[in-house]
């Protein structure tokens, strides 16, 4: 009750918050329009295998899962639901998945609805997400339903005293693919032992990209021979450190790739700038040779971006936490972040091996590029040790095609 409770205050909050935001309105708009996106588009009789994820992240963590079964299993359908715009807009296309939509808000009615429209064979929720009412009628309905890529902490609600209620969510799932001892005994302590340490499939997922990244001859264009900064999904506190070193730095190339292109965060990256930009959308081979600095103003490049730099920046250490850092150090570069990396398990891996770098404001950073740039030796070796590191923990997606293989 008090659970259901939370859940109608929440979507209260998002209709009135829909009011005055573009994005929650989408994701409002998208979620009341699920329904009728299942009713159109599931094929009955056909087996659908259910992914779903938060965001554009936690799909890239089960996207080489799904890859694999759409390869080694066609019989199935794939159906992909998303909770934020940030995923379902960039990935609505996507054509790994039969069906795409939004996952409707988590109501005991919404979830009957949905269970009964979709009759899947099989569900896999990615990392974070715990949807008690999808859960409880996916058990009911007998379906198996898998955690890919989960990961806990002793400050979670399940391990707190008033959260033992809601743990109960966490006995609904089949198995839990985690990915390291602290998650399985985490679990072991509440009585949940349907585990195994598969690692984070992330890192096969970022292989995988790095070897399709796209070719992007205006970005080589640009970069021609000089020695380039790659700064991906930077915010407005990362800028603030970032392009100052590079305005001093005329030998220095930089592209920045924000988290947010809204057209007021561009121009104000414009404004900082003292060296000649040209945003990507608006480039031509003869603005991107004269440019100093490469604005990426649009979605689906920064992957492929990074091997075009020396040394990567990842934005998000100054605020909620770091994004992806796999993308970058999988190029074999060292990759610098803020010090909220904590609850991130490859942050931490990146930095013990000394292919990853905590800076925590101006003077850090400029001390640490400054060394970068003038050694070749630390520049060479670090990238080293980020991609071996890369390389090192892969393996996740084998290790859960085994558990599942004979019970699709």
């Amino acid at each position: 009750m008090i659970y259901n409770l939370i859940i109608f205050l929440y979507s209260s909050a998002v209709r009135l918050a829909a009011l005055f935001s573009k994005k929650v309105a989408l994701m409002y708009r998208g979620e009341k329009e699920a329904f009728d996106v299942l009713r159109k588009s599931i094929v009955k009789g056909e087996k659908y295998l259910w992914f779903h994820a938060a965001s554009l992240g936690e799909f890239e963590q089960g996207r080489p899962l799904i890859e694999r079964i759409r390869k080694e299993y066609p019989q199935y359908k794939i159906l992909q639901t998303f909770f934020s715009p940030s995923g379902y807009e960039v990935r609505k296309h996507y054509k790994g998945a039969d069906v795409v939509c939004y996952l409707p808000l988590d109501t005991p009615r919404n979830a009957r609805l949905f269970v009964e429209l979709v009759q899947p064979y099989m569900a896999f929720f990615i990392k974070y997400e715990f949807w008690r009412n999808y859960l409880n009628e996916l058990d009911r309905c007998h379906v198996p339903v898998y955690s890919v890529s989960s990961i806990f902490r002793p400050d979670q609600i399940f391990f707190r005293w008033y959260g033992r209620g809601y743990a109960d969510v966490l006995r609904r799932f089949t198995h839990l693919f985690v990915q390291n001892r602290t998650s399985v005994d985490l679990l072991h302590k509440i009585g949940i032992d349907n585990t195994s340490i598969v690692g984070d499939t992330r890192f096969d997922r970022v292989i995988e990209i790095c070897g399709q990244a796209k070719e992007l001859p205006l970005v080589d264009k640009f970069r021609g021979d000089s020695f380039t900064f790659v700064a991906g999904s930077s915010w407005e506190p990362d800028e603030d450190i970032f392009i100052p070193y590079f305005n001093t730095h005329p030998d220095m190339k930089l592209i920045v790739a924000p988290h947010v292109i809204e057209e007021s965060h561009l121009k104000q990256i414009e404004r900082k700038l003292a060296r000649k930009s040209v945003r990507y959308t608006q480039a031509t081979e003869e603005a991107v040779h004269e440019a100093d600095c490469l604005i990426i103003d649009c979605f689906g490049l920064l992957s492929s971006i990074y091997r075009y730099g020396e040394i990567a920046y990842v934005g998000g250490g100054f605020g909620v936490g770091i994004h992806n850092v796999l993308e970058a150090a999988v190029y074999g570069m060292p990759v610098i972040f803020g010090p909220n990396n904590r609850r991130f398990r490859e942050a931490q891996g990146l930095l013990a091996c000394e292919g990853g770098f905590e800076i925590h404001g101006r003077e850090d950073f400029n001390a640490l590029t400054d060394r970068l740039v003038a050694d070749g030796t630390f520049l060479k070796e670090a990238g080293k040790a980020a991609d071996a590191y890369v390389r090192e923990n892969a393996g996740a997606l084998e290790k859960i095609m085994k558990t599942i293989s004979g019970k699709l």
